[in-house]
């Protein structure tokens, strides 16, 4: 039998990845949640391995785990919920301070620009009544997301719950896709996926408290209002690479203007922000996920932009740890190990043009030492 030609494996892949998107887009609703309690249930599996090791019946080695985690996200929530009530008591102070900021920034256009303020005030008319007009649609989009989301977390501890009720048949069915004499390669490769899929989203759990508790705790000490809405905003906004930082910043300096008359807490809000983000880019997140999670910046970037096209914010969120176990299957197998090579960080020391050893499908380590000898 005729090996396939390369250019139509290649085809076949690039076609594999379009149908893959489009399932997902098209059962998103279905597929996300499944995905997120697989997660989930991974990440809850030491607990219920230590209460079925002290002989607690099978029921309740499921159902304690799914109940602390909905412990911890309702008091996430109350947080939360908290916070935002203290904003909205403040709501005439915010009032105020809004008037001044947009009466001062009206003067500056209007001395920078010569754009008096009645042309100011009529481009906002303008602008105010498109937004009036188009605000049916926006309410009904945001009563369908609710919605959505409602049906999303209702149906997630049921996912949870069945998939570590059935995880023994799960498991044989994926050994049964492959020959025996591959199920070690497969054992480890799932090993591997347990240990990454563990080791990141419990990082994820420590890197909310501790930028809510450290950056929420030093803007209190500088006397910035908000202090703890500003720390949990962006800790959740942070779980999204690269994008969640940089809207979290823009967040925290609207919360500060509209507590404030005055623009020196912007700086301290941004320089606190930074400060807080050197600390957790470089001495937290690299400590507990870092030397597992091998994703280069863009291949990372490109995912979350990716899954939040396809499936939304819950795309964005989980876009990390779905490449990190796609890189564990590429990996191991011959067909896809230059899709592993993609999504990696492993640089090669010289270039593939120059040195064709760095072309094949060998380790980096490998083609580099055969190449310094």
């Amino acid at each position: 039998m005729t090996e396939m030609p390369i250019t139509v494996k290649r085809s076949l892949e690039l076609l594999g990845l379009f149908l893959i998107g489009a399932l997902i887009v098209l059962g998103r609703d279905i597929i996300m949640p499944i995905l997120l309690a697989f997660f989930v249930s991974i990440m809850l599996l030491p607990i219920y391995r230590f209460l079925k090791k002290k002989r607690f019946p099978e029921t309740m080695a499921i159902l304690i785990p799914i109940l602390l985690l909905a412990i911890f996200l309702a008091g996430i929530i109350w947080f939360f919920s908290a916070q935002i009530g203290i904003l909205v008591s403040d709501f005439p102070r915010i009032k105020m301070n809004v008037s001044k900021h947009l009466t001062s920034l009206s003067e500056w256009i209007n001395d920078a620009f010569n754009y008096s303020t009645t042309k100011q005030l009529k481009l906002i008319n303008e602008q105010s009544d498109k937004m009036l007009s188009s605000a049916g649609n926006i309410l009904g989009g945001f009563a369908g997301s609710i919605t959505g989301l409602f049906l999303f977390f209702g149906l997630l501890p049921i996912y949870i719950y069945l998939m570590l009720f059935y995880k023994n048949l799960l498991l044989r069915f994926i050994f049964m896709w492959f020959e025996p004499a591959d199920h070690k390669m497969v054992e480890e490769g799932m090993k591997e996926t347990e240990v990454i899929i563990k080791s990141y989203l419990i990082g994820l759990l420590i890197q909310i408290t501790y930028i809510t508790v450290l950056l929420g705790g030093i803007l209190m000490i500088f006397g910035i209002k908000h202090a703890l809405l500003i720390g949990v905003i962006f800790a959740l906004l942070n779980l999204i690479p690269y994008i969640g930082a940089l809207v979290g910043n823009v967040i925290g300096v609207m919360l500060t203007l509209t507590s404030s008359q005055e623009l020196s807490p912007i700086f301290t809000v941004l320089i606190t922000i930074a400060f807080v983000q050197f600390l957790d880019n470089n001495i937290l997140m690299p400590r507990i996920v870092g030397s597992k999670v091998k994703i280069n910046a863009l291949s990372a970037i490109l995912g979350v932009f990716i899954g939040g096209a396809l499936a939304g914010i819950s795309g964005m969120f989980m876009a990390l740890p779905i490449i990190a176990v796609l890189k564990i299957i590429f990996d191991r197998t011959d067909m896809f190990k230059q899709w592993g090579v993609l999504l990696g960080d492993d640089l090669p020391a010289k270039s593939p043009m120059s040195f064709p050893k760095f072309r094949v499908k060998k380790k980096l380590a490998e083609a580099e030492k055969k190449e310094t000898t």
